[in-house]
């Protein structure tokens, strides 16, 4: 598949000279920063949920407690 993006020349510029200092191409460059910020996108809703679930019910565990429920211990 491929996707236009328009730059400035200077962003155009800057890319470019990240992706020669890296040693990728500017599509490994460009794919890697989205699929990251996708992943930083969706590990923070993650967490917003999980902070929402322990406000609602504040308890928490020890190591050893989660070792022995898992029978680690």
């Amino acid at each position: 598949m491929t996707i236009s993006l328009r730059l400035s020349d200077e962003d155009t510029c800057i890319i470019r000279s990240y992706a020669k200092l890296k040693n990728q191409t500017i599509s490994e460059i460009m794919r890697e920063a989205i699929l990251e910020q996708i992943e930083r996108e969706y590990d923070l809703r993650a967490y917003d949920v999980a902070f929402q679930e322990y406000r609602e019910n504040p308890v928490t565990y020890s190591q050893n407690e989660i070792e022995r429920e898992l029978g680690l211990s």
